[in-house]
Order: C-alpha cells, then structure tokens, then sequence
C-alpha cells in the first residue's frame, strides 16, 4: 500500500505547495506587474524596503516549491532520504516563519520607517525626472492609502496629478500625507502581518508532523520486510 495517501497529500504536500505558490505569485505580481515593476530599473532604488521584499518572497516561494518536490519525490516513492531532507527543510521554514513575523511585530515602527523612506525616495525621483513609471507607481500608492504627496495639500503638491480625488471639502484643502500614513497603516496592521507569518509556520508545523509519521511508518514496513525474510531465509 501506498504512503502516499489523499490525507497526507493534503496534509503535507498540498498546503506547503499553495503557501509556496501564492508567495512566488506575489512576488512575480510585484515584479513585473504593470504599476511596480519600474521600480526595478531604478539604481536608486536597489536597496529599498520594497524592492528587498519582493525578492525575498520570490526566494521563499521557489524555495518552498523546491521543498515541496522533495516531500512529494519521498513519498509517493517511499524515500526516506527525500522525506528526511524534506522534514529538516521543512523545520528551517516553519523556524524561519515565526522569527520574520516576530520581528516584523517587535520591529513594525522601522519598517514603516523604512517604508516611509522608499516612499521620500520615490516622490524625489518623481520630481527631478517626471518618469511616467515612477508617476504610476505613485499613483498606485496614493490611491491604495488615500493619500497626496509629501504635505497633503493638493494645491502645492508637485505630484498632485497623481492623488487621488479629494472625499469631502476638507480634503480639498488637506489630505493625509503619504510618509505618515505609510508609518501608521504599517503600525495599525503589524499583528496582521504576524498572524500571517504565524499561521503560514503553523500550516508547515502541520506537515511536518505528518511527514514525520510517514518515516516512522516507512521504518515499520521495511523492519517487518526485513524480519519477514529473516524467518522465512
């Protein structure tokens, strides 16, 4: 009989393999979707919070994938090498989850300094270039946070045509202005975030466990081979 069975595909080849291919895609998305990826060809920008975490999901998906080869290569062939490569692999993942989301947590008034910063750095660029890339991007940004530029005032903004329509007569005047409410979204949303990185360690946790089981049962079927033999030779 076959170890490779529907619960244990499910428990611990298909959940690892969505996470892994919803991280890739993600980052892909980022990469080279239509509003960021101008991002990438600008020198300035190489060492930026966003660009530093795009990469590090495309990293983390192909890695999870390459993961999830092993897992299903051990036990629908019932290797033990893959499956315990698989299972140390599987540990450093789940490890490495809990500590990004932890410091994401403890750390979330830097990131969104940091975030805050690739944004300064961005409207600067906008300015001194007026690059049609930079502009949509911008304008991705303002319109996903609700707010205008550097200042929040529409009248001066040099970037204005790329806010986003004022909501009621005050915002005619003032509008939230990017830096800070970069700053305060990524604060208000750290145990999001956490919960995310969390839960992603805890579904790997879950595989784990299972693969576990399946080289104990591994172990059981070729010990009762070997002793079947045994009496029989």
């Amino acid at each position: 009989k076959r170890l490779c069975s529907c619960g244990c595909f499910w428990l611990f080849f298909l959940q690892p393999q969505v996470v892994g291919l919803a991280f890739l895609g993600l980052g892909l998305w980022l990469r080279f979707g239509e509003n960021t990826r101008g991002i990438f060809g600008i020198d300035a920008l190489n060492s930026s919070a966003f660009v530093i975490g795009v990469t590090v999901l495309i990293i983390l998906g192909s890695i999870m994938l390459i993961v999830v080869a092993f897992g299903d290569y051990g036990a629908c062939n019932e290797k033990k090498c893959a499956l315990q490569v698989f299972a140390i692999l599987l540990l450093f993942l789940a490890v490495a989850e809990f500590v990004i989301g932890g410091l994401a947590y403890s750390n979330s008034n830097m990131v969104g300094l940091r975030l805050g910063e690739f944004y300064t750095t961005l409207y600067s660029l906008y300015v001194s270039s007026q690059d049609p890339a930079i502009g949509v991007t911008l304008a991705f940004i303002h319109n996903s946070l609700h707010c205008c530029g550097m200042t929040g005032v529409p009248l001066v903004e040099l970037v204005k045509q790329t806010c986003p329509k004022p909501n009621g007569v005050l915002e005619h005047l003032v509008m939230p202005n990017c830096p800070t409410t970069i700053v305060t979204v990524f604060d208000s949303r750290a145990p999001l975030v956490m919960g995310i990185f969390i839960g992603i360690g805890a579904l790997l946790i879950t595989a784990l466990v299972c693969a576990i089981v399946l080289l104990k049962q591994l172990k059981k079927v070729h010990q009762d081979i070997t002793a079947y033999y045994s009496s029989v030779y």
